[in-house]
């Protein structure tokens, strides 16, 4: 560790002892502490970037010396409870989660990182928030060799979070109550009488009509507003409640009920279909690695663990993986445009204000 002769003379003014001498006294206590670069201690960048055959023999390595690992997550228990499970089970590592909104994951990240408080090693939450933690410069770019098994359209740019599953907007309604070849082909459609007081959708599906207005174009807010003053739009919250109340028939053509939610409820025998009016739009959900994660090990390994492994435990509770190893299983799912997260942050209050003046204001 080398001195600055300017950094001697200073702490000489406060020793009153000769700079020479002080140079050298500080030399001779620093040197034990000195760490050699053969030795040192690879630091979070460099675990992410781990590259080789041995890889992951030195993630589970390094992991099991760190002993366990943090996720905060928005996801259910449910859900984040089967893939943390299996990730225990493979590597006898104790995950320990932290589940809340992913604006509350939000807050409570930037909060932490701005005190210099470093607890979390990794996010699992929606797309926005994410890319806002990127923003932040709170997350940690991970060389995982199993990026190239993805979608294209689920590695960011930056690739500090990589969207492991999609939320895909579809329009479901009740086979009991609507006939299929009555169903509306397009927007304009739903100006159509027999719709009043039929139509319902989700509370807080914003990000979704910035997607659908993004393909309408200017002519597609003036719709929407004809769409509510014709026939009315049940707003509920909750996209599993809103689908419910597809299957019960309380709103027989919902407009933003998840895909993977609809085609659950089918596969179990519930009156309830789906169409789409082109493309789709999909909100990702993703993992991140945090910059400053006090396990980098296992943070890695859990990383690499929710873009292989856990995809298939995905599918398995209905949700639409990214994985492309999957995509025979997948061949339902109707193409979609991904909402832009950048949009969403930058546009959030645009979109925000006229969804509310669009859509929830104007309930019936």
């Amino acid at each position: 560790m080398k001195t600055e002769p300017a950094d001697c003379f200073v702490k000489q003014r406060y020793f009153r002892i000769p700079s020479s001498t002080f140079c050298l006294l500080a030399a001779a206590l620093l040197a034990p502490f000195a760490i050699a670069p053969a030795s040192a201690q690879p630091s979070v960048a460099e675990i992410a970037g781990l590259q080789g055959a041995d890889r992951t023999q030195r993630l589970v390595e390094g992991a099991k010396k760190e002993g366990t690992l943090t996720i905060y997550t928005s996801a259910t228990t449910g859900d984040m409870g089967a893939v943390t499970a299996a990730f225990e089970k493979k590597y006898g590592i104790k995950a320990s989660v932290w589940r809340a909104g992913s604006e509350a994951i939000l807050q409570r990240a930037v909060t932490e990182a701005r005190g210099r408080r470093y607890e979390v090693d990794i996010f699992e939450t929606n797309g926005p928030e994410l890319e806002a933690l990127h923003r932040e410069r709170i997350l940690q770019e991970v060389k995982s060799p199993h990026l190239g098994e993805l979608i294209p359209q689920a590695v960011t740019p930056h690739r500090e979070w990589i969207a492991t599953r999609l939320n895909i907007f579809v329009a479901a309604y009740n086979t009991q109550l609507v006939k299929k070849e009555e169903l509306p082909k397009t927007w304009r459609d739903l100006l159509d009488p027999k719709w009043k007081g039929k139509l319902g959708i989700e509370a807080y599906d914003h990000d979704w009509y910035s997607g659908v207005i993004g393909e309408l174009g200017e002519p597609g807010l003036k719709l929407f507003r004809e769409i509510v003053a014709a026939n009315g739009i049940s707003v509920r919250k909750g996209h599993t409640l809103l689908a419910n109340l597809v299957v019960s028939g309380e709103v027989p053509l919902a407009l933003t009920v998840y895909h993977y939610r609809a085609e659950h409820l089918k596969s179990q025998g519930a009156p309830i279909d789906w169409f789409v009016f082109p493309p789709a739009i999909a909100r990702p959900n993703g993992v991140a690695m945090a910059r400053r994660a006090p396990r980098p090990h296992a943070a890695v390994l859990f990383f690499d663990f929710m873009l292989s492994d856990a995809q298939e435990i995905l599918l398995a509770r209905s949700f639409t993986p990214t994985s492309t190893r999957l995509a025979p299983a997948l061949k339902n799912v109707p193409p979609f445009k991904l909402v832009d997260s950048k949009v969403i942050l930058d546009e959030g209050e645009k979109w925000t204000r006229l969804w509310d003046e669009t859509i929830i204001k104007q309930q019936r």
